[in-house]
């Protein structure tokens, strides 16, 4: 069962080939047979998902459900889950058990979701190679000795492996389509506002984006149709019909425009990787669709203006973990202030202290101006280069990231080399668009991803051309030897 794809699974629940509690008896000893060896789940929650595979096999048989009764996914761990513990990957969190479900979560429970468990991710979804956890970091399926990506990467790690047909992610910088180009499952960063972001532990809140991790294209259209919608909760969810992204799917690429940027294959780029999409590029114009070159001349300045936006709001949304509320407590302060200096100390991993200091100076008086300022400035002119390309084209595609899955602690001590495995997909979250990244080849036996990127809810373009480009190809379909 686990070598089926979401959508499979759904048609296999349908016509009784398996129940739900047998599809997730059979994904639970999965966890237990490999979750060892990768790390890549910080809370498995057996009980209870046995007990919804039951109550959706019981509302099954009366020949009703939504659009995932029956099936089972797991979460980034940083969407509040009601009674089970919700650590963001952080020592700051790992005592914290919600009191309240993310709005993802809850519309994808209301839709039959069983949820498996939650997975590992760098710490407060800072990081690039899920090696800033507080448990330990994953390890990528198709090569142990390698990261799966981040900061999503306990949820890539756990598809490739096939733990799990299904998982949520969110997606910063890129922490949603980076590891799943590096293990070789397809991710769907939405428009910005189009998923409800309450409950969801912010990070940088106007770049913060919840998304779905599947298979296919066809996995992610179900489950972006199960999780996207208007939240009166969040006051950036925006209220915009939700499409019909299955009916979607399997649009013909008849007249397609597709741009191709000059800055997404610089010639510093692996060529090999390169190549990949290319080859993806030219399947798609057999398929009908037309090359357009094109130029986005801003977009080589989003690195560094993200590294100074993105810090900045994580410096005061995480002030809120003080020892004093919630969450990690150093132990007999002496006063208050002693209380909050070892409460954060103890609490933060490296890497979060390291954004929130950057953060801090980069919104302190004098220097508001010379950074954030100027960073949010060049974030409008990324926004603009974008516009004018879509005046021109449908999609823009390129490759997803600029290299394969890199050695376990290879970039620990060099932050800045870390952050430039997302210089191709940072631009998409300052602007706020939709992109998905779908697996479109491999180079030294190690997976590689090919990103489509849309225009403002384009969502239902981008998983088509996704979806056609994976009838006609099985990267998707490739599992790692050790997990078939």
């Amino acid at each position: 069962m686990h070598t089926k794809t979401l959508t499979e699974l759904r048609a296999g629940l349908a016509a009784r080939e398996f129940s739900s509690r047998e599809l997730t008896e059979h994904f639970l000893r999965r966890i237990r047979q490999f979750d060892g060896e990768i790390n890549s789940l910080i809370t498995v929650t057996e009980e209870q998902a046995l007990a919804q595979a039951d109550a959706a096999d019981a509302t099954l048989a009366r020949g009703e459900g939504g659009l995932l009764t029956g099936l089972p996914v797991a979460h980034k761990d940083i969407f509040c889950t009601e009674g089970v513990r919700t650590s963001c990957g952080s020592r700051m969190l790992d005592n914290f058990i919600a009191p309240y479900t993310a709005t993802v979560v809850e519309k994808m429970a209301a839709q039959g979701a069983v949820m498996l468990g939650k997975t590992n991710m760098d710490e407060f979804a800072m990081g690039s190679s899920n090696e800033t956890s507080f448990y330990g970091p994953v390890k990528n399926p198709w090569d142990q000795e390698r990261v799966p990506g981040g900061s999503s990467g306990g949820a890539a790690a756990t598809l490739a492996a096939r733990l799990a047909p299904a998982a949520t992610g969110t997606d910063t910088g890129g922490s949603i389509r980076q590891p799943a180009a590096l293990n070789g499952v397809t991710g769907l960063k939405p428009t910005y506002g189009r998923v409800s972001r309450w409950g969801m532990i912010a990070f940088a809140s106007s770049l913060d984006q919840a998304g779905p991790m599947g298979l296919s294209a066809a996995d992610c259209a179900l489950m972006l149709a199960a999780m996207a919608g208007h939240d009166d909760k969040d006051s950036t969810s925006l209220d915009e019909p939700v499409g019909d992204y299955l009916s979607d799917l399997n649009q013909n690429l008849e007249g397609l425009r597709i741009g191709v940027p000059e800055e997404f294959f610089p010639d510093t780029l692996d060529g090999a990787i390169a190549d990949s999409s290319r080859d993806a590029l030219r399947e798609l114009e057999k398929q009908g669709a037309k090359l357009v070159p094109l130029s986005l001349p801003s977009i080589n300045l989003s690195v560094p203006a993200y590294y100074v936006i993105a810090p900045a709001e994580a410096s005061s949304n995480l002030s809120r973990f003080d020892g004093v509320r919630y969450g990690h407590r150093c132990d007999d302060p002496v006063d208050l202030l002693d209380l909050y200096k070892r409460s954060r100390s103890e609490g933060f991993g490296e890497e979060v202290k390291r954004r929130i200091l950057v953060g801090t100076y980069a919104l302190s008086a004098g220097y508001y101006d010379a950074y954030y300022r100027r960073a949010q400035q060049v974030r409008r002119l990324i926004r603009d280069d974008f516009a004018r390309a879509f005046a021109e084209v449908d999609v823009i595609m390129g490759p997803t990231s600029p290299e394969t899955a890199f050695k376990i602690g290879a970039k620990v001590d060099d932050p800045i080399n870390m952050y430039m495995a997302d210089v191709f997909t940072i631009a998409v979250n300052l602007a706020g668009l939709p992109a998905l990244s779908m697996p479109s080849g491999f180079v030294n036996g190690l997976p590689v991803g090919t990103q489509v990127i849309g225009n403002y809810f384009q969502e239902g373009r981008i998983l088509n051309v996704a979806h056609r480009y994976q009838l006609a190809t099985d990267w998707h379909q490739r599992i790692p030897g050790a997990f078939a």
